[in-house]
This record gives C-alpha cells, sequence and structure tokens, in this order.
C-alpha cells in the first residue's frame, strides 16, 4: 500500500514548493546573480533564466551531449546537473568562446570543414572539442591512448573522446576534420 505522499501526488495534487535560493553563475566572463529553485537544471538555468540559448536540450537525459558546456575548464552535459551545484563556478558556453567578435579557433575549423549539418548538436560537439583540445594538452588519459599530443592526434583518439556528443546527422567524418584542423591551431 502506498505512503501518504505517493498518494497524494498520485491524486494529482501538486509537489510541495521549493523556495528559489540565491547563486553566482559567472557565465562567459559575466556575473548573473539569480534565484532559482534546487532543482532547476543548470541547462534550463542557462537557457530559460539567463536566455543563452545556444546550449541545446536534446534527450535531456545525459545521453546525446547537444547540452555540454565548460564548468571551471570541464566539460559537462549540462542537462545532468543543478545550477544550486555551480554557484560562483566559471561557466563557458558556445556563446562565449568568440573574442573579440572572432570566432574561436574550434569554432572557425567547423565551419571551414562544415562540421554539422541541422547544427543542433554544434554547440555541446563544439564545447566539447575545446575541452578534449585542453586534456590532450594536459596528457590526460582516454580509453585509446594515455594522450597524445595534437600534432599526433588519432582519428580513434578524437571518437573515443567524443563518444558522448552524438550528430543524428552523421556528419562525424566532417567533424574529425574540424577537430585535426584545430588541433593544429592550438
Amino acid at each position: 500500500m502506498p505512503d501518504d505522499d505517493q498518494t497524494s501526488t498520485a491524486q494529482g495534487e501538486a509537489p510541495p514548493h521549493v523556495p528559489a535560493q540565491p547563486l553566482l553563475l559567472r557565465i562567459n566572463g559575466t556575473e548573473h546573480r539569480l534565484m532559482v529553485e534546487p532543482r532547476v537544471s543548470l541547462l534550463d538555468a542557462l537557457r530559460e533564466t539567463v536566455g543563452l540559448t545556444g546550449t541545446k536540450k536534446g534527450c535531456d537525459r545525459g545521453q546525446c551531449g547537444a547540452c555540454t558546456v565548460l564548468v571551471d575548464g570541464q566539460r559537462i552535459n549540462s542537462c545532468l546537473t543543478l545550477a544550486v551545484m555551480h554557484d560562483e563556478r566559471e561557466i563557458t558556453t558556445v556563446e562565449g568562446l568568440a573574442q573579440d567578435g572572432a570566432p574561436h579557433p574550434v569554432q572557425a575549423a567547423f565551419m571551414e570543414h562544415d562540421g554539422f549539418q541541422c547544427g543542433y548538436c554544434t554547440p555541446g560537439q563544439i564545447c566539447s572539442t575545446v575541452a578534449l583540445l585542453r586534456e590532450i594538452a594536459e596528457g590526460q588519459a582516454s580509453g585509446v591512448t594515455r594522450g597524445e599530443r595534437p600534432d599526433g592526434l588519432s582519428d580513434d583518439e578524437i571518437r573515443e573522446r567524443m563518444s558522448g556528443n552524438l550528430c543524428r546527422c552523421g556528419a562525424y567524418q566532417n567533424i574529425v576534420a574540424a577537430i585535426h584542423t584545430a588541433a593544429t591551431r592550438g
């Protein structure tokens, strides 16, 4: 027999109200003071509260990588983490990669190699690539190697490190080519 909490929810009553919490997010070099409920994902805070819609909601389950952003330089699926967990942290979205109106080298390489078709996965692919290049430069291990320098980057290494980012259009060959180009431009 279900307990009272399960019964009340099953009868269509709203779950208890959770008050909004103050939060400071440093997004793309700008401080954003927000009030968000503790159960709001970082993805929803970025898109719905801050208005940065470059980060995409694909599966909302951490399976596609369309929502990838950088938190303190590390790539994460923003749909799988709560905004309140990132209070006072540095967050970079695809909108924050360009410098002085010029595209980031990874963005430029993706444009040069047509590393997208519909473009929905592209922001996550680009943020993941930025992190991938940093990981390799730092010698971080992967499932393929112990971490090659960008000039020795293999297709298998790229595929392994980008495996959390899916492209439904199948532009993988162009994405891999773009990553090779971005790696050489460092």
